[in-house]
């Protein structure tokens, strides 16, 4: 029985530590059959999942009532082109544009409004913000999305963004270490390379990362690239070089890292899935993300499950990560608000974020 029991909890620990997506604007049966007998540690919500906010509201209630902790509910709402809720919702603008207006507390009373509007709905995480300093103009996936093309103005216009997000009762997560903004690749479809110099990286990708740590951001997400000056092998994502050495010793973060997405080109298109994962959760990644098939989430739990039964290097690892991931969600996760779906619109409506938009605009 005491086997048992410890099989069982280290497969809690396990599912807690994937996030997954799903397919529409509610869970089908299969999903939530699925979802309930794993205990994903969280969701990631895309336009396909956001109708309207009645029925996002809906969705995230659902969400919320699958896994015996409550999960971290996440979108990627950076503003700008990076957008997935529709209208009412506001559209902020894109990082660039508030980046320029040089001005942080007009940046915090962004970040702050963003949360405002994902909070009524039931989500309490955004992978958000960028960030990436945007210095390579053929870079074909940060651009806009990042708040300048200085280290110094990324982290104090991200920064405090992310200051207001969290005043608003919503998880940040800043991204994507050690840094995609002089990249010539989009990672969704291949593996890009950044070929600096250690001492060209802490000049300029690694700045706002170190200012983050020291704030401290609550969350950090890594870059699916390849950094030889770091490790001449494997991507930040798969890098216990980047992610432990680096990032959680050299630069002392002890918040949570979530990998980007395991199904992304960079990763998927180099790397067998299983591999991929063990890799990641080796490197020191608290959360994999798998944000389409959840079909290849549930064979990695499986397998994450299989590999730890013989491995204490790995159990360790689990551990590790466990405690992070109990530890945030104990601090910031509450809830979902007993409000009706109705009385959440009309909140939505009345926060009216139309004058801060155009101030931004006009700054």
């Amino acid at each position: 029985m005491l086997k048992s029991l410890i099989v069982n909890q280290f497969e809690l620990q396990i599912g807690q530590m994937l996030m997954v997506g799903i397919g529409a604007y509610e869970l089908t049966t299969t999903e939530l059959n699925i979802c309930r007998s794993h205990n994903f540690g969280g969701f990631v919500l895309f336009s396909r999942n956001c109708c309207d906010p009645t029925q996002i509201h809906s969705l995230c209630r659902s969400l919320s009532q699958t896994t015996r902790d409550l999960p971290f509910i996440a979108v990627d709402e950076e503003g700008g082109r990076v957008h997935r809720l529709p209208p009412p919702f506001s559209h902020f603008p894109a990082a660039a544009i508030i980046g320029k207006t040089a001005n942080p507390d007009l940046a915090l009373r962004v970040g702050r409004a963003v949360g405002h509007e994902l909070t009524l709905v039931g989500i309490n995480l955004n992978f958000a913000p960028v960030l990436d300093v945007d210095s390579n103009a053929a870079n074909p996936i940060i651009g806009d999305r990042s708040f300048g093309e200085t280290p110094e103005r990324v982290a104090a216009m991200a920064l405090a963004w992310s200051e207001g997000l969290s005043s608003s009762g919503i998880i940040p997560c800043g991204k994507h270490f050690p840094g995609h903004g002089n990249t010539e690749m989009d990672s969704h479809l291949d593996l890009p390379v950044v070929a600096k110099s250690l001492s060209e990286l802490h000049e300029l990708e690694l700045k706002p990362f170190i200012h983050a740590c020291r704030r401290p951001i609550q969350t950090l997400m890594t870059a699916h690239v390849l950094f030889p000056a770091l490790d001449e092998e494997l991507p930040a994502t798969l890098s216990r070089r980047i992610v432990t050495e680096v990032l959680r010793k050299e630069l002392g973060y002890q918040g949570i890292v979530f990998s980007d997405d395991m199904e992304m080109g960079a990763i998927a298109g180099n790397f067998d899935l299983g591999e991929a994962a063990l890799l990641a959760v080796r490197a020191g990644i608290d959360v994999l993300l798998y944000c389409h098939d959840l079909a290849k989430a549930v064979g990695i739990f499986e397998l994450l499950c299989r590999k730890a039964r013989q491995d204490s290097q790995l159990r360790a690892r689990i551990n590790e990560s466990s405690a992070r991931i109990s530890k945030l969600k104990m601090r910031c996760l509450r809830e979902q608000r007993g409000v009706s779906d109705h009385q959440a619109v009309e909140r939505l409506l009345a926060l009216n974020h139309r004058k801060l938009i155009d101030e931004v605009h006009g700054s």
